[in-house]
């Protein structure tokens, strides 16, 4: 296994992945400082909804499934289908520790309450002794080390689980610095999850959030492009994000907030929870990601062994692969970062290890796919891309950061 830690390899794959300019310019400062932001904690939870992945999947129990990890949400989410395998890569040291972490917790861990205590609540006292007892010992050196490590003053990382893990990571940080700024302009965002309807959720929106969006402040924020580094958007993607409304930042950023807010009820929505609340309804009734509700968990324990992570690129992993040996892509919004040459890199061996009939899918900051005229019509031929399926499931996707959905499948 790779080591979790921010070694000089892993800095210099983080920093090929988005450094595409000089370090002398403007940009090219930007983007070295995202990639150092990639060396610690971005998501504690995954801002991509799982349950409109397993919909454009269509999952079978022989389907081999490569995926970007990120915070390991949707990785175990894909579980509850029970899929072959799941193999999963990551650039983030931190990403990997978490991942192992949840990897060995439902087969580890005594039963599904200590399960939610440590991921759906996850600000429990007693979560650590959780991790020294049941984890730790089935764990790797490096993802020990890494979770025993110290962070800052407050003692050890694994400690977050006990203070609320998911207020932690730059995501976490990056919504709690929206909360008090909404306080500054007298507006409590955690009384939106007790909206009852959707008539409620759209007059709190209207009524109090939008004004506070429309504050001097925010609109001075959005016109920075590292202020969004902790909504894990470097400089390329923040100019793709600000293309959808004519270069107009704030008025992108007013429309995915009106759309989580108001395009979903709040009882299903737990993004919004996340958002709003900075956590899951820690009473358990409310609505959850797929691998930390009670009814699946027996599934999640029996499917964890298939889960692996990988510290490398995803082109890199699947050079590695057997040819014709994957059926499902999971990319995230990573292509938004790539120039075209490592677009047709990453298509070149998506081409080679997919199966026929194997389904790609991908988000993006603007609404349109990103790939024709930039992936050779070679290897782009050889997929079909499903548009109205991929907007309707854009439509469906609950967690509204971004501006599309995008669905292809090998022709056989």
């Amino acid at each position: 296994m790779g080591s979790p830690s921010a070694n000089p390899t892993v800095r210099t794959q983080l920093g090929g992945a988005v450094q595409q300019n000089s370090a002398l310019s403007v940009t090219g400062l930007l983007e070295r400082l995202f990639a150092h932001t990639f060396t610690g904690l971005v998501y504690a939870q995954i801002w991509e909804d799982p349950v409109v992945d397993m919909e454009a999947l269509e999952i079978g129990p022989d389907d081999a499934i490569v995926a970007i990890a990120s915070g390991g949400c949707n990785v175990m989410s894909y579980l509850t289908a029970g899929p072959a395998s799941v193999e999963a890569v990551d650039l983030s040291p931190a990403h990997i520790a978490l991942n192992r972490l949840k990897y060995a917790a439902p087969v580890h861990l005594p039963d599904y309450e200590a399960f939610f205590r440590m991921f759906g609540r996850a600000d429990v006292q007693g979560n650590a002794d959780l991790f020294d007892r049941h984890l730790a010992p089935h764990l790797d050196v490096a993802t020990v080390d890494y979770w025993n490590g110290r962070m800052g003053v407050t003692g050890r990382r694994i400690a977050m689980f006990q203070r609320g893990f998911y207020r932690y990571g730059a995501l976490g940080l990056f919504i709690s610095w929206a909360h008090r700024i909404a306080r500054l302009n007298g507006v409590d965002l955690t009384g939106f999850v007790r909206c009852r309807d959707l008539d409620e959720q759209k007059r709190f929106f209207e009524d109090k959030v939008k004004p506070a969006i429309d504050s001097r402040v925010i609109r001075w924020i959005t016109l920075n492009r590292a202020s969004l580094f902790g909504l894990g958007i470097p400089p390329q993607q923040y100019e793709a994000l600000a293309s959808a409304a004519d270069g107009d930042m704030h008025a992108v950023l007013t429309e995915r907030t009106r759309a989580l807010m108001c395009d979903f009820p709040v009882s299903e929505n737990y993004f919004a929870w996340a958002a709003f609340n900075r956590g899951y309804d820690p009473s358990g009734e409310g609505p959850l990601p797929p691998y930390l509700q009670r009814e699946n968990f027996e599934t999640v324990r029996a499917n964890a062994h298939k889960a692996a992570i990988h510290n490398r690129t995803l082109t890199d992993f699947l050079s590695d692969a057997p040819a014709a040996s994957k059926d499902c892509y999971v990319l995230l919004d990573a292509q938004d970062w790539m120039t075209d040459a490592q677009l047709n890199d990453l298509w070149t061996q998506i081409t080679r290890t997919a199966r026929p009939g194997a389904r790609v899918i991908f988000r993006t900051a603007g609404i349109e796919t990103i790939l024709p005229g930039r992936v050779s019509d070679s290897l782009l031929g050889r997929w079909d891309y499903h548009a109205e399926r991929s907007a309707d499931l854009h439509r469906k996707d609950r967690s509204a950061i971004y501006g599309g959905f995008h669905l292809y499948t090998l022709r056989d």
